[in-house]
C-alpha cells in the first residue's frame, strides 16, 4: 500500500509502498517479488533508516517463541516490542538486559540499531546479550550468532537493517528482585563538575546526565546526574513491598496535534532549562521509582514528536573518545552561541566498544533535538566538521541528513562492513533512503 511514512522526527516524510507480514512465507514471497526492501519496526529511528522503495513491517510478526525463566533467556520474533517483553518478564522477576530510552521499538529494531542504554559503561549494547538470531538475507534464512556467520552477526548488530530483515532473536535477560530503581540525583554546575561526577559515580551501574546546552559561563553546562541500580525489595516501602513486581498505574498525557513552530524559541527552551535545573531543591535527593520513569520519562506522553511541529525535528547525536573532552566542551559551546538549545540534551559515558559498525566507543555521548528550521543543516554540518576533528562519530539511527564523507571518514569499519553487506546483500536488494544517501556499493547480484 502506498502511503507517506517517516519516522519520530517526523523528518523526512516520503512516499513509500508500506507491505506487513505475519508468516514467514509471507516475508519470504515478498522479498522474491520486489526489490530495494527494508524492514521497518515500530518507526521508532529518528531519520531515514527505515524507510525505503518498499518498506515491509515487522510489527505482526511479534510472537514470543520461548521464555527459560530459570536461565533468563528469551527468544522472539523480530516485531515484538520491549514494552511487550517487559509485561512478560518483569513479572517474572526478569528485566532486558539494555534498553533505549523508550520502550516502543522493536526487537529487530534494536538489533539493527545495536541500542545502548544508561549502563553502557558497565554491560555493553543490546548485541552483547543476543545468543543468536535468524536473518532473511540475500542469500537465502540464516542462523547467526558470535560463534556461528560470525561476519553476519556482526554485521547485522547495527547494521541497519542492510544484511537483510532480522526475523528471530535470542537474548539473555537480566535478573531483578522489583520493579524499583534507587536512584540518586546529583545537581553539577558546569561540565567540569558532570564530568567529574561521572568518574566519582562510575561504579553504578545506570548513569546519564540532562545538560543545559544554553548556559555560558561560570554555569556553561551546568546538569543534573542521576545514577541507579534495580532495587531490592529490602529497600521499598511497605506499599511497594506488596507486589513488588508490579508498578502502579498512572495517568497517560498525549500531545493531540502538531504544535506550532512558534511554540518552539529560545526563550521557552531557556525557560524549560531553568525550571528543570530548579526542580531539583537540593543538591542530592535520592529515593527509590518505578523503572518506567527511570528508564522512559516521555513515553508517559504519547506523540510528544508532536510538541515539534510539523515540520518535525532531527535528533543529533554523537559520541566522542574518552580523551577529547574538550571536544564536547567546543560543540557545547558552538550551540550556546548559536542559541538553538534542545529542551532534551542527555549526556552519558560509554565503555569500550570496538564492534564492526556498532555506534558506541569509549567516550562520551550527547544527544539533543533540534526542530527542522531554516539554517539548521548548515549549522549541523559544521558541528559534524569538529565532531569529526575531535575523532567522534554519529548515530545512524538518529542520523537524517549526514553528509556521506561524514559517515565514512568516522566509521572506522565502514568498508570492512560495505563488503560483508555485498556478500550476505548482493545488488543491494535490502537498502534504505539513509543507505543510498550514504552512497553504499551493493556490489553486483
Amino acid at each position: 500500500m502506498r502511503k507517506q511514512l517517516s519516522n519520530w522526527g517526523n523528518y523526512p516524510a516520503l512516499d513509500c509502498d508500506e507491505a506487513a507480514f505475519s508468516m514467514e512465507d509471507q516475508l519470504k514471497q515478498y522479498v522474491d517479488t520486489h526489490e530495494h526492501i527494508i524492514a521497518r519496526g515500530n518507526g521508532r529511528c529518528y531519520g531515514d533508516a527505515s524507510l525505503g522503495e518498499h518498506s515491509i513491517s515487522t510489527l505482526r510478526y511479534d510472537k514470543v517463541l520461548a521464555f527459560d525463566e530459570v536461565a533468563g533467556i528469551f527468544e522472539c520474533q523480530s516485531g515484538i516490542t520491549l514494552d511487550q517483553v517487559l509485561d512478560i518478564t518483569v513479572p517474572k522477576g526478569w528485566f532486558l538486559p539494555v534498553t533505549p530510552g523508550t520502550k516502543f521499538i522493536t526487537i529487530g529494531g534494536a538489533v539493527a540499531s545495536d541500542v545502548h542504554g544508561k549502563n553502557h559503561h558497565a554491560e555493553g549494547s543490546f548485541s552483547n546479550h543476543i545468543t543468536s538470531m535468524q536473518v532473511l538475507t540475500g542469500k537465502g534464512l540464516l542462523t547467526c550468532s558470535p560463534q556461528q556467520e560470525s561476519d553476519l552477526f556482526w554485521a547485522t548488530c547495527g547494521g541497519m537493517g542492510l544484511t537483510g530483515v532480522i526475523t528471530r532473536v535470542k537474548f539473555r535477560l537480566k535478573k531483578i528482585e522489583t520493579a524499583y530503581i534507587k536512584q540518586k540525583q546529583i545537581k553539577a554546575k558546569n561540565l567540569d563538575e558532570i564530568i567529574r561526577l561521572f568518574d566519582e559515580h562510575k561504579h553504578f551501574t545506570y548513569s546519564m546526565a540532562w545538560i543545559d546546552c544554553l548556559q555560558k559561563g561560570d554555569s556553561f553546562g551546568r546538569s543534573i546526574l542521576i545514577v541507579g541500580e534495580h532495587a531490592t525489595e529490602n529497600e521499598l516501602n511497605a506499599k511497594q513491598r506488596q507486589a513488588p513486581l508490579t508498578l502502579p498505574g498512572k495517568l497517560k498525557l498525549t500531545v493531540p496535534f502538531n504544535l506550532p513552530g512558534f511554540v518552539l524559541n529560545n526563550f521557552t527552551v531557556k525557560a524549560f532549562n531553568a525550571l528543570y535545573y530548579a526542580k531539583n531543591t537540593r543538591r542530592v535527593i535520592e529515593n527509590v521509582v518505578p523503572y518506567e520513569p527511570f528508564f522512559y520519562p516521555l513515553d508517559a506522553i504519547h506523540h510528544w514528536n508532536r510538541g515539534y511541529g510539523k515540520d518535525g525535528f532531527v535528533q543529533y547525536q554523537f559520541v566522542l573518545p574518552l580523551e577529547h573532552k574538550d571536544g564536547l566542551a567546543a560543540i557545547l559551546r558552538r550551540i550556546s552561541e548559536k542559541g538553538w538549545g534542545s529542551f532534551l540534551a542527555v549526556l552519558k559515558v560509554f565503555g569500550r566498544q570496538d564492534d564492526l559498525i556498532s555506534f558506541p566507543m569509549e567516550g562520551y555521548t550527547l544527544a539533543l533535538d533540534f526542530p527542522v528550521r531554516k539554517g539548521l543543516f548548515p549549522f549541523l554540518d559544521e558541528l559534524d566538521a569538529l565532531v569529526l576533528e575531535y575523532g567522534g562519530r554519529l548515530y545512524l539511527s538518529k542520523d537524517a541528513r549526514m553528509q556521506q564523507e561524514v559517515f565514512w571518514k568516522s566509521y572506522p569499519n565502514a568498508r570492512k562492513f560495505e563488503s560483508i553487506v555485498q556478500a550476505y546483500n548482493p545488488g543491494g536488494k535490502f537498502r534504505s533512503v539513509q543507505s543510498d544517501r550514504l552512497q553504499f556499493n551493493y556490489g553486483n547480484s
